[in-house]
């Protein structure tokens, strides 16, 4: 389904063990703004997109990986393609954050279809996050 042309923004909803620790990390670290809430949830605009923080702390569980370009890529994981300024601006946000990296920025599948600037990060949760960005977006789907 090529749906390019109407984008929509998507919706996701995700465990979090704390939400102040949440509104922390969304608003202070990613720079997200906050939408509705109650004691229970907290909805973020990611880039456009609406994730939800709801307060679960028993579905919070260790991420589990594959290998990818060589690295140990986390199976669920969450994130928004961006232009590659935003995410280098992202990538140095995290940076002066003091952000702990799963897999530190790069670019991945270097000289193949669908080379990418990657980078893998958790949440204060556990819930695992990539940023990606392309020269061309059109290889965002190459094979």
């Amino acid at each position: 389904m090529d749906s390019s042309a109407s984008l929509r923004p998507f919706h996701l909803a995700f465990p979090v063990h704390d939400l102040v620790e949440a509104r922390q990390f969304y608003k202070d670290v990613l720079g997200c703004t906050e939408g509705r809430s109650s004691e229970h949830w907290v909805d973020f605009n990611l880039y456009g997109h609406q994730v939800v923080a709801h307060l679960a702390p028993n579905e919070c569980t260790p991420v589990q990986t594959s290998d990818v370009d060589e690295h140990d890529v986390p199976v669920r994981h969450f994130g928004v393609v961006l232009d590659m300024p935003a995410w280098e601006a992202l990538a140095q946000r995290l940076k002066d954050a003091g952000t702990r990296f799963i897999i530190e920025p790069y670019i991945r599948f270097k000289g193949q279809p669908g080379e990418q600037a990657t980078m893998f990060f958790l949440d204060p949760s556990g819930n695992a996050l990539e940023f990606k960005a392309f020269k061309n977006l059109v290889s965002l789907f190459a094979t």
